[in-house]
């Protein structure tokens, strides 16, 4: 679940409260074990989620580098590569939507 979890700092564009968001409960859902809580528990998940996007949001703008800004579709095509070495790669065909 936590390889979801990708690198937010240093990007240009910069990252996003979205983006924040999704790596948030990605974090949480890990350490709590839960894809979805049940009602008892939602309460505590969102507040989880919430505080951790509150630290990320902090930890990111109190950040400082003398690097350049990553590209972001540079970065990912550099994942989609080591993704393609590590698994091998699927045939076109298959990333296009069925019809029918």
């Amino acid at each position: 679940m936590c390889r979801n979890i990708k690198t937010l700092y240093n990007f240009e564009p910069p990252v996003t409260g979205e983006e924040i968001r999704a790596a948030a409960l990605q974090f949480v859902r890990k350490i709590s074990g839960f894809a979805a809580p049940s009602a008892a528990n939602r309460e505590a998940f969102d507040r989880a989620v919430s505080e951790v996007m509150q630290a990320s949001s902090t930890l990111l703008a109190s950040l400082v580098t003398a690097a350049a800004p990553r590209n972001r579709e540079v970065e990912s095509a550099k994942t989609r590569a080591r993704g393609n070495r590590r698994f091998g790669s699927r045939p076109v065909s298959e990333d296009l939507p069925t019809t029918g």
